[in-house]
Formats: structure tokens, C-alpha cells, sequence
């Protein structure tokens, strides 16, 4: 009886920790988990999106993918990187509402080759929408964006009353 006590507790520990490791995961990934949906297909619009399916029917296109970002803050600016890699300039449109910034944008389906069929799938199309909250207002106005090498670069200058002000103590 004891021994099938400790498989037991050895059982409850296994699912505890991984219950725990999955939940980290998902704490740390859920804000860069984005999903995409299949952009309405034009008839002569032959890339807009996807397939649905694998190039020989076999299992399903991914429709979820991570879009790994940073939030960095100095006195005067936030600076977030995004990572979308597959994408033209034109292809992203970023927007400040308040204090959410909203990033959209399309990763067009390329075929490879129209012989052979993928045995694994894990790139997502489709068009998507990632929203970054931002602790404090800043300017839309002079807000800068910029695109290299895969990496979307958005600088957000801090609101004049958010930056805070430092006082200098005179001596009388």
C-alpha cells in the first residue's frame, strides 16, 4: 500500500510541476500570441491568404502564431520592437489610440512549389492585429516607425506630464 501511495504522490507531483511549467508558458507567451485570419479571397486575388489546408489537403495551416516584442522605456520615449518577419513595409499599419498601441498587418501566402506537399506547417497568414498597452500617454503625433530586417521599431515620445519634471531645491 505504500508503494502505490508514493506512485501516487509522485503521480500529483508530475502534474502539479507540469501544470505549473504550462502556465508559465502562458503567462510569458500569451501577449505575443497572435492569431491570423485568412484575409476574404478575391477570384483574382490568388495570394490573398492561406489554403485552409496543406498543399495536398493532408492537415490544417497554422492560424496562430508568436510575434515576439519588447516594450523599452528611457525618461523622455517607449520604444517597441516587434518581430514580423515575412512582411513588407506596406504590409503593416501601426496606430496610437490613447494608451494602447495597435499594430495590424498582412503576411501574404507564398507557395514554395506546386510539386511535393509539406510534411510540417507551422507558419501562420492570414492578416492580424496585436494590441501593446503603454503605461503612460504619450504624443501620437511624433510617434516614428521604422522596419528592418524582419523587426518593426515604434518610438512613442513620452506626453510632456507623463515625463515628469524634476525640481531643483534652491538654497535661501
Amino acid at each position: 500500500m505504500d508503494r502505490l501511495n508514493e506512485l501516487k504522490q509522485g503521480l500529483e507531483d508530475t502534474w502539479h510541476s507540469l501544470g505549473e511549467g504550462w502556465r508559465q508558458v502562458l503567462d510569458r507567451a500569451s501577449g505575443a500570441l497572435t492569431r491570423f485570419t485568412p484575409a476574404s479571397r478575391n477570384r483574382h486575388d490568388e495570394d490573398a491568404a492561406a489554403p485552409a489546408r496543406g498543399a495536398n489537403g493532408d492537415f490544417p495551416s497554422s492560424n496562430w502564431a508568436l510575434l515576439a516584442g519588447d516594450l523599452y522605456e528611457d525618461a523622455d520615449k517607449f520604444v517597441v520592437r516587434l518581430e514580423v518577419p515575412g512582411l513588407n513595409k506596406q504590409d503593416l499599419d501601426v496606430e496610437v489610440r490613447s494608451d494602447v498601441l495597435v499594430v495590424r498587418g498582412e503576411k501574404r501566402y507564398e507557395q514554395e512549389s506546386t510539386s511535393g506537399r509539406y510534411r510540417i506547417r507551422q507558419c501562420a497568414f492570414g492578416s492580424f492585429h496585436r494590441s501593446i498597452p503603454l503605461p503612460l500617454p504619450v504624443i501620437a503625433d511624433r510617434t516614428a516607425a521604422s522596419y528592418r530586417n524582419g523587426v518593426l521599431r515604434i518610438e512613442l515620445p513620452k506626453a510632456e506630464h507623463a515625463r515628469g519634471r524634476r525640481i531643483e531645491v534652491r538654497v535661501d
